[in-house]
């Protein structure tokens, strides 16, 4: 079975709504974009679809009316382990229809949902002008006094910081520069699968399976993060210092001060706070639970709903915005397109082996190297372990383990009017009542697909909650969990993940305060993300299905991947030492999230650029003692 076929019998594609005749060409544009066994696996999925039609019918579901379809998936979907896969599933389908929605309605490139973005008052300005050059036209052999393996939230903070040190410094990033320009220019669909690693299909293996979506970009994930800026809380940071033993955590309140300067982060105004944030902030006053407008790094924010599929009007200063052209300036340069296929180590020199650069991938083909005495490892915390096992640096028995997420679950609440008129930010309101126990909830209004909430249903029904999305608000909840998942491999990453039975009742309980938050607003219903109860009418009802189902039902997302490489005075259990510097090695630091020691319990772009900031200064304070000088 066609992947068009299957997107036309998932959302009853007969001939009534316009829209739906092209999103079976846009679903192959989507799946074109992914790696080849996520591709295998979705025409997989379509292909079984069409073999239960076989099984149930004699025919398959091209060859079935509309009813006989949704009947035919209803049964495929009431299976509880084969409802999970089937959302995984839904996703792309989702994508791909909205977008194909929103076009057919006449929105413009830079809009996300029902309404057009609010024309802007004056043009996007000027992007700051970055070094940057692809990696095809870099020599086949260049010399610095750093290379710095990554491009986002760590990468960014260390390249500016060892530039204004004094040292030439070359930054290595594996995705490509894109421009406000080129967002304003493009439909989500086409940015959101250009800036994510493989086209955004990237998820953890276990039950349930995970989404794991991860920027590949210059900027990294800042550039499609959604903009929430979070000081760690002062007790994580005591925790890392005092239990785990990161040095550095323990004064990391300057740093973490710099993060908020250069990212201009601030109170979110209410002017372009949206619906879905005015009805979280209702619900919770008449809950009397804590709320307000998250801080975020957007100044002049005009509400396009856009973060996660890159900012069309440059307000969100992700890194390649605000850090990196601050790097640029001091002399740093950037290589797009280099994927880094091994550090190089000097085995030879006094006092132990020592970093002597790194190999590199061309994106058009061939291989490149840049010598330096000093490599900063910030390519994610899913992807540094695999550089530093291709790198024979990978020895330190818990390299890839105390894998933190932040798993997710959303719910949405349908209201009479539309939430979704005029402007609005797609992340928009913290509810803070349950953050004391490691739960954060936040209002969020990403396009669907693009989010960790799925649409329920199948046929008419799929298609009717695509068609009335516009009158969901959405509250998607993060909890801080306990390190349970690892990062296997060394040139394709495979993520294991399994949930924690505590964690598994703190989204629980979650999920219920998300649905007394909606109904407080005024819901006229709460759609659940549970398969066999999806709607329900009253918190009395919502009770009854949290109680029937369990977590493991829920559809669940992960994002702010971390712990992988952690920094800490045990060298049994820490791969980084306390200040950041790989164990086994000289001229290796690790500066990224993989160095945060356990999860930040918060939305960690500043916790990332603070430790960041704290490792390298510190070897520059140090006066590159471990075997590489700073220049001059």
């Amino acid at each position: 079975m066609s992947l068009r076929s299957f997107a036309a019998a998932l959302l009853a594609d007969d001939g009534t709504e316009p829209w739906t005749a092209g999103v079976g060409d846009r679903l192959e544009a989507v799946v074109a974009a992914m790696p080849a066994h996520a591709r295998f696996g979705l025409r997989a999925a379509a292909a079984a679809a069409d073999g239960y039609a076989l099984a149930r019918t004699g025919r398959p579901l091209a060859a079935l009316t509309a009813a006989e379809r949704e009947s035919v998936l209803a049964l495929l979907t009431a299976r509880p382990v084969l409802g999970a896969l089937f959302d995984v599933v839904k996703m792309p389908v989702l994508l791909a229809g909205g977008t194909e929605r929103m076009l057919h309605h006449g929105h413009g490139p830079g809009t996300t949902g029902d309404r057009p973005a609010p024309p802007p008052e004056d043009p996007p300005l000027e992007d700051p002008p970055l070094d940057c050059t692809p990696s095809d036209h870099w020599p086949a052999r260049s010399t610095a006094d750093a290379v710095v393996v990554g491009s986002g939230a760590g990468g960014a903070v260390a390249a500016r910081t060892l530039a204004r040190a004094g040292l030439s410094v070359v930054v290595l990033e594996e995705g490509e520069y894109h421009t406000t320009g080129w967002f304003a220019a493009r439909p989500p669909l086409e940015r959101f699968t250009r800036l994510y690693r493989d086209g955004g299909s990237s998820f953890a293996v276990g039950y349930p399976p995970v989404l794991l979506p991860q920027g590949r970009a210059v900027g990294g994930t800042t550039v499609v993060n959604a903009g929430t800026c979070y000081r760690t809380p002062e007790p994580v940071l005591r925790r890392w210092s005092e239990d785990l033993g990161f040095r550095l955590a323990g004064d990391l309140g300057p740093f973490l001060d710099e993060a908020e300067r250069s990212l201009r982060v601030a109170r979110q105004p209410v002017d372009v706070l949206g619906g879905n944030g005015r009805l979280a902030l209702a619900g919770a006053e008449r809950l009397g639970w804590r709320a307000a407008p998250l801080r975020r790094n957007a100044p002049g924010c005009r509400g396009a709903r856009a973060c996660v599929a890159g900012c069309p009007n440059g307000a969100k200063q992700s890194v390649q915005l605000s850090v990196l052209p601050q790097a640029c300036a001091a002399g740093a340069r950037i290589v797009t397109g280099a994927r880094v296929s091994r550090i190089l180590v000097d085995p030879d020199t006094p006092g132990g082996a020592r970093a002597a650069g790194v190999r590199l991938r061309r994106r058009g083909g061939g291989e490149a190297e840049v010598l330096a005495p000093l490599v900063v490892v910030a390519a994610g915390a899913v992807q540094t372990p695999l550089l530093l096992r291709r790198s024979g640096l990978g020895g330190h028995p818990r390299l890839g383990r105390n894998l933190s997420v932040h798993p997710a679950t959303s719910v949405a609440g349908r209201f009479a009017e539309d939430v979704t008129a005029g402007p609005g930010v797609l992340q928009s309101v913290g509810v803070e009542e349950l953050h004391g126990d490691g739960i954060l909830i936040e209002a969020t209004a990403a396009p669907p697909g693009m989010g960790s909430f799925v649409l329920p249903g199948v046929g008419r029904e799929l298609r009717r909650e695509l068609e009335e999305s516009g009158h969901l608000a959405t509250l998607g909840a993060m909890i801080g969990d306990r390190p349970s998942g690892r990062v296997l491999g060394r040139e394709r990453a495979l993520v294991r993940y399994g949930l924690d039975r505590g964690d598994g009742t703190r989204l629980m309980r979650a999920v219920r305060a998300m649905g007394a938050v909606l109904f407080a607003a005024g819901a006229e219903e709460v759609l659940t993300g549970l398969p066999a109860e999806p709607r329900v009418r009253s918190l009395t009802e919502l009770d009854d299905a949290l109680a029937r189902g369990g977590p493991r039902a829920l559809h669940l997302s992960a994002f702010h991947p971390s712990g992988t490489a952690a920094a800490g005075s045990d060298p049994q259990r820490s791969p980084a030492d306390p200040e950041g510097r790989l164990r086994g090695v000289r001229g290796v630091l690790v500066a990224d999230a993989s160095v945060l020691p356990s999860c930040p319990e918060v939305n960690p772009q500043l916790s990332i650029m603070a430790a960041a900031l704290a490792v390298t200064e510190a070897w520059v304070e140090r006066g590159g003692a471990d075997g590489a000088r700073p220049a001059g």
